[in-house]
């Protein structure tokens, strides 16, 4: 846990996923980092980091939201806002897709 930031680790997303058990899943990276690298797609809602104070309204607050960026840290600041919104079940991909690359997917193109 960074900071006090509830984590998931890629490992244990990708298991869960596999049985089908998605949570919703909210990528915080710009569209142009998603065009060098992104991961398989479950339904994940695009919302880059700067407009989550505008969307967040959007996210189901009862549901279990799985967020993620390149490293970890846009997505752990993202994973605090949200839990001051009241969305206690906010989390942070550990590592974002850099991880995923390292331990899930080494096809991935790391940036």
């Amino acid at each position: 846990m960074s900071a006090g930031v509830p984590e998931i680790h890629v490992l244990d997303l990708k298991a869960r996923l596999d049985e089908g058990d998605a949570p919703v899943m909210v990528d915080v990276r710009e569209a142009f980092e998603r065009a060098i690298a992104d991961l398989p797609e479950w339904g994940q809602r695009h919302m880059p980091m700067a407009a989550v104070p505008q969307r967040f309204h959007e996210l189901p607050r009862d549901a279990e939201i799985v967020v993620y960026c390149r490293s970890g840290a846009r997505s752990a600041s993202v994973v605090q806002f949200l839990q001051a919104q009241g969305f206690e079940g906010a989390v942070n991909l550990a590592g974002g897709v850099l991880a995923w690359q390292e331990d899930v997917d080494p096809t991935l193109t790391r940036y």
